[in-house]
């Protein structure tokens, strides 16, 4: 494709993800506006900088949902595709595991969380309060997460290959959650079930989701409706068991 089409489509997708992104945007704005002004009857502090920061909102969503679009969704789905058509079970398992493992230690809000959960632990004695502890503890819960995610990938692909319900592994592994919580540290369980929540975020979701979507489609006999979701499921439960089995392990 010449390089003035590609950017012709690029424009033409990106004026379009910025009005979406407005359009998204706008209640928020309006139900802020509206407490701010009516409830609280106060003027917006520093209006200008709340301003520019709703302005780079906007731009940043609408980059990114661009760059999902035309990068990230296709990438997934071709490589997905191509490694369906080669029939090797072993190097498909390697990448889904390497994949999700990658994606998530890349996370920003995982690492957000796990360097607040470090110092919160080091505050409340549980580990030194040294920027080297709280390094390792925070290093430790991401690398435990990350773990995570990949082997729940690969038990997705599987899933998706052998037919496998999915309620019962849901179910299943929610029981495991629960059976665990009783366990486990009470100061690790809060941040193992955040850890379940922000490791499905902005780097992960995209290439995760069209990985299944693109081995659902290639494989005979399977829908990509109903076998290509559910990965993300998986995802965001493994974390919170290998978060307390980490917690477990540093006790």
């Amino acid at each position: 494709m010449p390089p003035t089409s590609v950017l012709s489509q690029f424009g033409a997708a990106l004026g379009k993800s910025l009005l979406g992104a407005c359009r998204d945007l706008a209640p928020i704005v309006f139900v802020i506006a509206v407490f701010q002004v009516l409830v609280l009857r106060q003027p917006f502090p520093d209006f200008l900088s709340v301003l520019m920061g709703l302005i780079l909102v906007i731009v940043g969503l609408a980059f990114f949902v661009v760059g999902l679009d035309i990068g990230l969704f296709p990438l997934g789905e071709t490589l997905a595709e191509e490694f369906a058509r080669k029939g090797s079970l072993f190097w498909l398992l390697l990448f889904s595991f390497l994949l999700g493992a990658g994606t998530t230690v890349a996370e920003p809000a995982l690492i957000a969380v796990t360097r607040e959960g470090a110092v919160a632990a080091a505050e409340a004695g549980i580990i030194e309060k040294t920027p080297e502890a709280i390094g390792r503890y925070a290093m430790g819960v991401r690398l435990s997460v990350a773990l995570s995610v990949g082997a729940a990938i690969v038990i997705g692909v599987l899933r998706i290959l052998r037919g496998w319900p999915l309620p019962y592994l849901i179910l299943g592994g929610y029981a495991l959650v629960m059976a665990m919580t009783v366990f486990a540290p009470a100061e690790i369980v809060g941040l193992a079930y955040d850890s379940g929540g922000v490791t499905t975020s902005t780097v992960t979701v995209p290439l995760v989701t069209a990985l299944g979507v693109g081995l659902a489609r290639t494989i005979r006999g399977r829908d990509p409706v109903m076998d290509g979701f559910g990965l993300i499921a998986l995802a965001s439960l493994t974390p919170m068991i290998f978060v307390m089995l980490f917690g477990l392990v540093v006790q």
